[in-house]
Protein backbone atom coordinates (compact mmCIF):
# COMPACT_ATOMS: atom_id res chain seq x y z
CA UNK A 1 0.00 0.00 0.00
CA UNK A 2 1.71 3.42 -0.97
CA UNK A 3 2.51 6.12 1.62
CA UNK A 4 -0.32 8.92 2.00
CA UNK A 5 0.86 12.02 0.68
CA UNK A 6 1.65 14.76 3.12
CA UNK A 7 2.10 18.59 2.98
CA UNK A 8 4.82 18.63 4.56
CA UNK A 9 5.87 22.18 3.60
CA UNK A 10 2.50 23.12 4.91
CA UNK A 11 1.99 21.58 8.04
CA UNK A 12 5.82 23.28 9.24
CA UNK A 13 4.06 26.69 7.90
CA UNK A 14 0.90 26.30 10.22
CA UNK A 15 2.88 25.01 13.27
CA UNK A 16 5.04 28.37 12.94
CA UNK A 17 2.10 30.22 12.26
CA UNK A 18 0.62 28.52 15.94
CA UNK A 19 3.57 29.20 17.74
CA UNK A 20 3.74 33.05 16.50
CA UNK A 21 0.24 33.10 18.54
CA UNK A 22 1.08 33.85 22.43
CA UNK A 23 -1.85 31.31 23.64
CA UNK A 24 -1.40 31.13 27.34
CA UNK A 25 -4.33 31.89 29.97
CA UNK A 26 -3.31 35.34 30.78
CA UNK A 27 -5.83 37.44 31.17
CA UNK A 28 -4.30 40.14 32.69
CA UNK A 29 -1.89 40.14 29.65
CA UNK A 30 -5.17 39.96 27.07
CA UNK A 31 -4.18 36.31 26.64
CA UNK A 32 -5.63 33.30 26.08
CA UNK A 33 -6.28 30.18 23.57
CA UNK A 34 -8.58 32.42 21.47
CA UNK A 35 -6.48 33.43 18.99
CA UNK A 36 -5.13 30.01 18.25
CA UNK A 37 -8.31 28.47 18.12
CA UNK A 38 -9.73 30.56 15.26
CA UNK A 39 -6.24 29.85 13.48
CA UNK A 40 -7.26 26.45 13.39
CA UNK A 41 -11.00 26.77 13.11
CA UNK A 42 -9.64 29.14 9.79
CA UNK A 43 -7.78 26.39 8.55
CA UNK A 44 -10.72 24.19 8.92
CA UNK A 45 -13.13 26.11 6.70
CA UNK A 46 -9.95 26.46 4.10
CA UNK A 47 -10.23 22.56 3.29
CA UNK A 48 -14.36 22.76 4.05
CA UNK A 49 -14.81 21.09 6.64
CA UNK A 50 -17.31 22.42 9.31
CA UNK A 51 -15.89 23.30 12.46
CA UNK A 52 -18.14 23.94 15.67
CA UNK A 53 -16.99 26.14 18.24
CA UNK A 54 -17.51 25.12 22.24
CA UNK A 55 -17.52 28.13 24.91
CA UNK A 56 -15.26 25.75 27.69
CA UNK A 57 -15.48 28.65 29.33
CA UNK A 58 -15.83 32.34 28.66
CA UNK A 59 -12.77 33.25 26.17
CA UNK A 60 -11.57 29.55 26.16
CA UNK A 61 -13.10 27.83 23.28
CA UNK A 62 -12.72 23.98 21.91
CA UNK A 63 -12.82 23.59 18.31
CA UNK A 64 -13.90 20.14 16.89
CA UNK A 65 -14.59 19.69 13.36
CA UNK A 66 -15.69 15.96 12.00
CA UNK A 67 -14.29 15.02 8.80
CA UNK A 68 -16.85 11.81 7.42
CA UNK A 69 -14.86 9.41 5.64
CA UNK A 70 -17.70 8.71 2.90
CA UNK A 71 -16.48 5.38 2.47
CA UNK A 72 -19.37 3.77 4.27
CA UNK A 73 -20.12 2.76 8.02
CA UNK A 74 -17.12 2.70 10.30
CA UNK A 75 -15.58 3.68 13.56
CA UNK A 76 -15.07 7.23 14.88
CA UNK A 77 -10.79 7.96 15.33
CA UNK A 78 -10.04 11.64 17.82
CA UNK A 79 -7.21 13.27 16.93
CA UNK A 80 -6.54 15.66 19.98
CA UNK A 81 -4.00 18.49 20.86
CA UNK A 82 -4.53 21.34 22.90
CA UNK A 83 -4.55 25.46 21.82
CA UNK A 84 -3.02 26.69 25.14
CA UNK A 85 0.86 26.90 26.39
CA UNK A 86 2.56 27.64 29.74
CA UNK A 87 3.94 31.24 30.10
CA UNK A 88 7.36 31.69 28.47
CA UNK A 89 8.92 32.62 32.17
CA UNK A 90 11.66 34.06 32.61
CA UNK A 91 12.81 35.64 29.22
CA UNK A 92 16.32 36.16 29.84
CA UNK A 93 16.15 32.71 29.90
CA UNK A 94 16.03 32.75 26.31
CA UNK A 95 18.47 32.99 23.49
CA UNK A 96 15.37 33.03 20.95
CA UNK A 97 11.85 35.27 20.63
CA UNK A 98 9.42 32.90 22.41
CA UNK A 99 6.55 33.71 20.52
CA UNK A 100 8.85 34.46 16.97
CA UNK A 101 8.09 31.07 15.46
CA UNK A 102 11.74 30.69 14.01
CA UNK A 103 13.05 28.33 12.14
CA UNK A 104 17.21 27.33 12.08
CA UNK A 105 19.54 24.29 11.74
CA UNK A 106 16.13 22.46 11.04
CA UNK A 107 14.28 23.15 14.04
CA UNK A 108 11.25 25.30 14.67
CA UNK A 109 11.93 27.53 18.15
CA UNK A 110 9.38 28.71 20.35
CA UNK A 111 7.25 27.90 23.48
CA UNK A 112 4.50 25.77 22.57
CA UNK A 113 6.38 24.75 19.08
CA UNK A 114 6.75 20.70 20.89
CA UNK A 115 4.16 21.56 23.32
CA UNK A 116 1.95 21.08 21.38
CA UNK A 117 1.49 23.16 18.35
CA UNK A 118 3.18 20.68 16.32
CA UNK A 119 1.18 17.90 17.26
CA UNK A 120 -1.69 19.72 16.99
CA UNK A 121 -0.81 20.92 13.28
CA UNK A 122 0.27 17.17 12.37
CA UNK A 123 -3.53 15.87 13.21
CA UNK A 124 -4.94 18.48 10.80
CA UNK A 125 -2.92 18.04 8.06
CA UNK A 126 -2.85 14.46 8.56
CA UNK A 127 -6.74 13.95 8.37
CA UNK A 128 -6.41 16.36 5.33
CA UNK A 129 -4.27 14.10 3.54
CA UNK A 130 -5.96 10.88 4.41
CA UNK A 131 -9.55 12.84 3.26
CA UNK A 132 -7.12 13.85 -0.26
CA UNK A 133 -6.33 10.37 -0.68
CA UNK A 134 -9.58 9.19 -0.89
CA UNK A 135 -12.81 7.58 0.55
CA UNK A 136 -12.68 5.84 4.08
CA UNK A 137 -14.82 4.44 6.70
CA UNK A 138 -15.96 5.71 9.35
CA UNK A 139 -14.92 9.52 10.44
CA UNK A 140 -12.32 11.39 12.38
CA UNK A 141 -12.96 13.99 14.94
CA UNK A 142 -10.17 16.87 14.76
CA UNK A 143 -10.23 18.54 18.47
CA UNK A 144 -8.64 21.66 19.68
CA UNK A 145 -8.99 21.78 23.14
CA UNK A 146 -8.46 24.19 25.54
CA UNK A 147 -6.76 24.38 29.47
CA UNK A 148 -4.67 21.39 29.29
CA UNK A 149 -2.44 23.01 30.65
CA UNK A 150 -4.27 24.31 33.58
CA UNK A 151 -8.14 22.14 35.06
CA UNK A 152 -7.95 20.52 31.53
CA UNK A 153 -11.67 22.47 31.46
CA UNK A 154 -11.82 21.99 27.71
CA UNK A 155 -11.53 18.34 28.27
CA UNK A 156 -14.13 17.98 30.73
CA UNK A 157 -16.54 20.54 28.85
CA UNK A 158 -15.46 17.97 25.82
CA UNK A 159 -16.63 14.93 27.80
CA UNK A 160 -19.72 16.64 29.62
CA UNK A 161 -21.10 17.99 26.43
CA UNK A 162 -21.29 13.95 25.40
CA UNK A 163 -18.91 14.55 22.93
CA UNK A 164 -16.93 11.66 23.47
CA UNK A 165 -19.81 9.33 23.36
CA UNK A 166 -19.45 8.31 19.80
CA UNK A 167 -15.52 8.39 19.77
CA UNK A 168 -13.88 4.71 19.64
CA UNK A 169 -10.52 5.66 19.77
CA UNK A 170 -8.27 8.67 20.82
CA UNK A 171 -4.55 9.76 19.62
CA UNK A 172 -3.44 12.65 21.66
CA UNK A 173 -0.80 14.62 20.16
CA UNK A 174 2.06 15.31 22.81
CA UNK A 175 5.71 15.49 22.32
CA UNK A 176 6.65 11.60 23.29
CA UNK A 177 10.00 11.82 20.99
CA UNK A 178 8.56 8.81 19.46
CA UNK A 179 7.02 6.64 22.02
CA UNK A 180 3.77 5.01 22.03
CA UNK A 181 2.58 5.91 25.53
CA UNK A 182 -0.68 3.84 26.41
CA UNK A 183 0.24 4.69 29.87
CA UNK A 184 0.11 7.86 31.71
CA UNK A 185 0.69 7.98 35.86
CA UNK A 186 -2.17 9.29 37.69
CA UNK A 187 -2.40 12.52 39.99
CA UNK A 188 -4.41 13.16 43.29
CA UNK A 189 -3.47 17.14 44.48
CA UNK A 190 -4.57 17.27 48.02
CA UNK A 191 -5.02 20.52 50.80
CA UNK A 192 -5.07 19.52 53.96
CA UNK A 193 -6.12 22.33 56.75
CA UNK A 194 -5.49 21.90 59.85
CA UNK A 195 -7.41 24.03 62.54
CA UNK A 196 -6.24 24.69 66.06
CA UNK A 197 -7.18 27.85 68.18
CA UNK A 198 -5.14 31.13 68.19
CA UNK A 199 -3.27 32.26 71.00
CA UNK A 200 -0.22 34.33 72.26
CA UNK A 201 3.03 33.30 71.91
CA UNK A 202 3.85 33.66 75.62
CA UNK A 203 0.90 32.06 76.72
CA UNK A 204 0.74 29.01 74.49
CA UNK A 205 -1.23 27.01 76.71
CA UNK A 206 -4.70 29.10 76.32
CA UNK A 207 -4.08 27.99 72.48
CA UNK A 208 -3.82 24.85 70.41
CA UNK A 209 -1.08 24.97 67.96
CA UNK A 210 -1.75 23.55 64.08
CA UNK A 211 1.78 24.02 63.16
CA UNK A 212 2.69 21.58 65.63
CA UNK A 213 0.03 18.67 63.95
CA UNK A 214 1.57 19.77 60.48
CA UNK A 215 4.86 17.72 61.93
CA UNK A 216 3.45 14.32 62.30
CA UNK A 217 1.97 14.92 59.45
CA UNK A 218 4.43 15.23 56.78
CA UNK A 219 6.56 12.35 58.37
CA UNK A 220 3.44 10.26 58.47
CA UNK A 221 3.51 11.30 54.58
CA UNK A 222 6.70 10.09 54.49
CA UNK A 223 5.66 6.82 55.72
CA UNK A 224 2.70 6.13 53.26
CA UNK A 225 4.62 6.94 50.32
CA UNK A 226 7.48 4.15 51.62
CA UNK A 227 4.06 2.18 52.10
CA UNK A 228 2.62 2.49 48.68
CA UNK A 229 6.27 1.94 47.24
CA UNK A 230 6.79 -1.28 48.91
CA UNK A 231 2.77 -2.16 48.12
CA UNK A 232 3.42 -1.31 44.25
CA UNK A 233 6.78 -1.73 42.90
CA UNK A 234 7.26 0.31 40.39
CA UNK A 235 5.98 0.67 36.88
CA UNK A 236 8.49 -0.51 33.95
CA UNK A 237 7.26 2.74 32.15
CA UNK A 238 5.89 5.19 34.78
CA UNK A 239 8.31 4.62 37.51
CA UNK A 240 7.40 4.86 41.48
CA UNK A 241 4.29 6.00 43.06
CA UNK A 242 5.43 9.62 45.26
CA UNK A 243 3.43 11.21 47.99
CA UNK A 244 5.41 14.73 47.94
CA UNK A 245 4.42 17.53 50.58
CA UNK A 246 5.04 20.96 48.10
CA UNK A 247 3.47 23.63 50.04
CA UNK A 248 3.20 24.56 53.68
CA UNK A 249 1.47 27.85 55.08
CA UNK A 250 0.49 28.94 58.56
CA UNK A 251 1.44 31.84 60.42
CA UNK A 252 2.43 35.21 59.35
CA UNK A 253 5.99 36.58 59.52
CA UNK A 254 4.67 40.01 60.66
CA UNK A 255 3.11 37.97 63.99
CA UNK A 256 5.87 35.61 65.18
CA UNK A 257 4.39 35.97 68.56
CA UNK A 258 1.31 34.90 67.51
CA UNK A 259 0.16 30.78 67.42
CA UNK A 260 -2.31 30.81 64.20
CA UNK A 261 -5.58 29.48 63.88
CA UNK A 262 -4.54 27.02 60.97
CA UNK A 263 -1.75 25.50 58.91
CA UNK A 264 -1.96 24.36 55.55
CA UNK A 265 -0.25 21.11 53.83
CA UNK A 266 -0.69 20.76 50.17
CA UNK A 267 0.14 17.15 48.72
CA UNK A 268 1.01 16.01 45.39
CA UNK A 269 0.88 12.41 44.94
CA UNK A 270 1.80 10.66 41.51
CA UNK A 271 0.35 7.59 40.98
CA UNK A 272 0.50 4.37 38.93
CA UNK A 273 -2.09 1.97 37.81
CA UNK A 274 -3.60 -0.43 40.50
CA UNK A 275 -3.04 2.38 43.43
CA UNK A 276 -7.06 3.77 44.22
CA UNK A 277 -6.74 7.64 44.78
CA UNK A 278 -9.58 7.64 47.30
CA UNK A 279 -7.92 4.93 49.40
CA UNK A 280 -4.89 7.25 49.54
CA UNK A 281 -6.77 10.24 50.13
CA UNK A 282 -8.92 8.31 53.36
CA UNK A 283 -5.03 7.40 54.03
CA UNK A 284 -3.78 11.35 54.30
CA UNK A 285 -7.47 12.03 56.20
CA UNK A 286 -6.62 9.62 58.86
CA UNK A 287 -2.57 10.76 59.45
CA UNK A 288 -3.94 14.28 59.59
CA UNK A 289 -6.12 13.24 62.53
CA UNK A 290 -4.79 14.90 66.07
CA UNK A 291 -5.64 15.85 69.70
CA UNK A 292 -7.63 19.01 69.82
CA UNK A 293 -7.27 19.50 66.16
CA UNK A 294 -9.32 19.33 63.51
CA UNK A 295 -8.32 17.98 60.24
CA UNK A 296 -10.30 18.57 56.69
CA UNK A 297 -8.89 17.11 53.14
CA UNK A 298 -9.55 18.96 50.40
CA UNK A 299 -9.17 16.62 46.82
CA UNK A 300 -8.03 19.48 44.39
CA UNK A 301 -6.83 17.75 41.41
CA UNK A 302 -8.38 13.62 40.83
CA UNK A 303 -6.33 12.56 37.33
CA UNK A 304 -6.28 8.68 37.99
CA UNK A 305 -4.01 7.19 36.24
CA UNK A 306 -4.17 5.69 32.39
CA UNK A 307 -3.51 2.04 31.86
CA UNK A 308 -4.70 1.51 28.17
CA UNK A 309 -3.74 -2.46 26.72
CA UNK A 310 -1.48 -2.13 23.91
CA UNK A 311 -3.42 -4.81 22.08
CA UNK A 312 -6.36 -2.40 21.78
CA UNK A 313 -7.12 -1.19 18.47
CA UNK A 314 -5.80 2.51 18.75
CA UNK A 315 -2.21 1.65 20.10
CA UNK A 316 -2.28 -1.40 17.88
CA UNK A 317 -3.10 1.03 15.03
CA UNK A 318 -0.57 3.68 16.19
CA UNK A 319 2.39 0.73 16.39
CA UNK A 320 1.77 -0.65 13.11
CA UNK A 321 1.86 2.80 11.41
CA UNK A 322 4.91 4.30 13.27
CA UNK A 323 6.69 1.05 11.89
CA UNK A 324 5.34 1.50 8.22
CA UNK A 325 6.21 5.08 8.15
CA UNK A 326 9.82 5.07 10.19
CA UNK A 327 11.00 1.52 9.14
CA UNK A 328 11.64 0.93 13.15
CA UNK A 329 9.95 -1.43 15.76
CA UNK A 330 8.03 0.84 18.23
CA UNK A 331 9.29 1.98 21.12
CA UNK A 332 6.46 1.74 24.08
CA UNK A 333 7.20 4.01 27.14
CA UNK A 334 4.51 5.96 29.35
CA UNK A 335 3.26 9.92 29.93
CA UNK A 336 5.04 11.22 33.46
CA UNK A 337 2.48 13.48 33.90
CA UNK A 338 -1.10 13.66 32.76
CA UNK A 339 -2.45 14.56 29.83
CA UNK A 340 -6.09 14.98 28.38
CA UNK A 341 -6.14 11.75 27.41
CA UNK A 342 -6.78 10.98 31.50
CA UNK A 343 -9.86 12.77 30.61
CA UNK A 344 -11.18 11.34 28.01
CA UNK A 345 -10.23 7.68 29.12
CA UNK A 346 -11.52 8.08 32.56
CA UNK A 347 -14.61 10.13 32.42
CA UNK A 348 -15.28 9.96 28.59
CA UNK A 349 -14.65 6.10 28.48
CA UNK A 350 -12.67 6.48 25.06
CA UNK A 351 -9.43 4.50 25.16
CA UNK A 352 -6.52 6.90 24.45
CA UNK A 353 -3.17 7.13 23.45
CA UNK A 354 -0.09 9.44 23.17
CA UNK A 355 2.53 10.42 20.93
CA UNK A 356 3.69 12.88 18.99
CA UNK A 357 6.66 15.47 17.31
CA UNK A 358 8.89 16.80 19.90
CA UNK A 359 11.07 15.98 22.47
CA UNK A 360 9.96 14.31 25.77
CA UNK A 361 11.52 16.54 27.82
CA UNK A 362 11.65 19.78 26.08
CA UNK A 363 8.33 20.90 27.64
CA UNK A 364 8.31 24.18 29.45
CA UNK A 365 11.74 24.81 29.36
CA UNK A 366 13.71 28.07 27.65
CA UNK A 367 14.45 27.46 23.93
CA UNK A 368 11.84 25.32 23.53
CA UNK A 369 11.86 23.29 19.96
CA UNK A 370 10.71 21.02 17.84
CA UNK A 371 12.43 19.24 14.61
CA UNK A 372 10.97 20.02 11.32
CA UNK A 373 11.77 16.46 10.06
CA UNK A 374 9.80 15.34 13.67
CA UNK A 375 6.37 17.21 12.41
CA UNK A 376 6.59 16.05 8.99
CA UNK A 377 7.19 12.30 10.39
CA UNK A 378 4.62 12.84 12.89
CA UNK A 379 2.34 13.50 10.19
CA UNK A 380 2.62 10.58 8.34
CA UNK A 381 2.42 8.23 11.12
CA UNK A 382 -1.21 10.27 12.38
CA UNK A 383 -2.15 9.91 8.53
CA UNK A 384 -1.14 6.57 8.61
CA UNK A 385 -2.29 5.27 12.07
CA UNK A 386 -5.93 6.55 11.35
CA UNK A 387 -6.14 4.77 7.84
CA UNK A 388 -5.33 1.28 9.80
CA UNK A 389 -7.46 2.59 12.90
CA UNK A 390 -10.80 2.97 10.67
CA UNK A 391 -10.55 0.38 8.07
CA UNK A 392 -9.28 -2.23 10.67
CA UNK A 393 -5.23 -3.16 9.82
CA UNK A 394 -4.11 -3.10 12.38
Amino acid sequence: MDMIEVDADGVVAFTQALVRVPSTNDPAKGRSEQPAADLVAAKMREWGWDPVVYEAAPGRPNVVAVVEGGGGPGPTLMFEGHTDVVTEGDLSAWTVDPFGGEIRDGKLWGRGSADMKSGLAATLYATRALQLAGPFPGRIKVCALADEEGLMIGAHHFVSEGLAADVDGAIVAEPEAGEICAVAKGALRLRVDLTGKMAHGAMPQHGRNPIQAAGPLLVGLRALQDELQAAHPAHEHLGAVYVTPTVLQAGSQEQVNVIPAVASVFVDVRTIPGVEHKDVADRVAALAAADGITAEVSVLVDRPPVDVPVTDPVVAALAAAHRTVTGEEPVYGGVPGTTDGTVLTHWGGVPSVVYGPGGKWIAHQADEYVELDDIVRGTRVFAEAARRFLTGDH
